[in-house]
């Protein structure tokens, strides 16, 4: 892959984080309505689709490239799943 090509799925992962983590946002905001639901299950899949997104870039990489990843947007994919784990809580 070409630094272009790594840095432009870079940038479509970063905005799938964003949109994950406004949807995350929306659900806690939703917890005890009737929204709750379908809010937590958007929340769901779009974060899924940023870790998805994210593991399929470390997998086209090699070991220095993919290690130079992990250190710059590992423990921000972390952060995601944490707070999908905690509007999950609020699911039960």
């Amino acid at each position: 892959m070409t630094e272009a090509e790594i840095q432009k799925m870079i940038d479509e992962i970063n905005d799938k984080f964003v949109e994950a983590r406004d949807e995350i946002e929306f659900a806690q905001e939703d917890a005890e309505t009737t929204y709750f639901n379908e809010s937590c299950e958007a929340a769901r899949e779009i974060t899924q689709e940023a870790l998805d997104m994210f593991n399929a870039l470390l997998s086209r990489l090699d070991d220095d490239e993919r290690g130079k990843l992990q250190r710059s947007m590992g423990m921000k994919m972390e952060q995601l799943k944490a707070e999908l784990e905690q509007l999950e809580t609020m699911h039960d």
